[in-house]
Formats: C-alpha cells, sequence, structure tokens
C-alpha cells in the first residue's frame, strides 16, 4: 500500500472514529471567561457509552496508527536510493 492510499485510509477511520465518539457523545461543554487571565477555564465532559464508544475510539487508533504508517512511508519514499549500477562489458 503506497502512502498516498495509507493516507486517505488514515483520514476515513479518523473521521469515521470520532465522529461516532463526537456524535452519539451525551456531556457539557461551559467557558467562562475572567479579567485576571489565571482565572479562565474551559470545562468540557463527555460521555459516549455503548457500541459507537467501543466502534470509534478502535477507529481512531486504527486512524492514528495508518497516520504514523503514512508518514513513515511518505519519508522513506524521499530517501534517494542507490543509483543502479550498469552492467559493464568487456570491449576486445
Amino acid at each position: 500500500m503506497n502512502c498516498e492510499r495509507c493516507l486517505i485510509a488514515a483520514a476515513v477511520f479518523l473521521v469515521t472514529g470520532l465522529g461516532l465518539i463526537f456524535g452519539f457523545t451525551h456531556g457539557t461543554l461551559g467557558f467562562g471567561a475572567a479579567y485576571p487571565v489565571a482565572g479562565t477555564a474551559l470545562e468540557v465532559s463527555l460521555k459516549t457509552t455503548g457500541l459507537p464508544a467501543l466502534a470509534g475510539l478502535i477507529s481512531t487508533l486504527v486512524g492514528v496508527l495508518l497516520l504514523i504508517i503514512a508518514l513513515v512511508q511518505a519519508l522513506v519514499a524521499q530517501v534517494p536510493s542507490e543509483p543502479a549500477k550498469a552492467p559493464t562489458t568487456k570491449v576486445a
């Protein structure tokens, strides 16, 4: 599998996994701004239950793994290979 196909598969798995996780989430989101910036707070509470949680986690992990594989394949493709040695023939 070349790096382009691996990257496409990684994107599909990541979008599917994160879509399942965030699409079936029951939670809250809160943001409080304060004058001293140190008092500003962002609170996120996410809870996904059932099959979407399991399938989303597995799909996201597979997507991250494929993304790492695509990165390694792209890096290896950039390394120049040794030039092929032309066979030498003796001229008599």
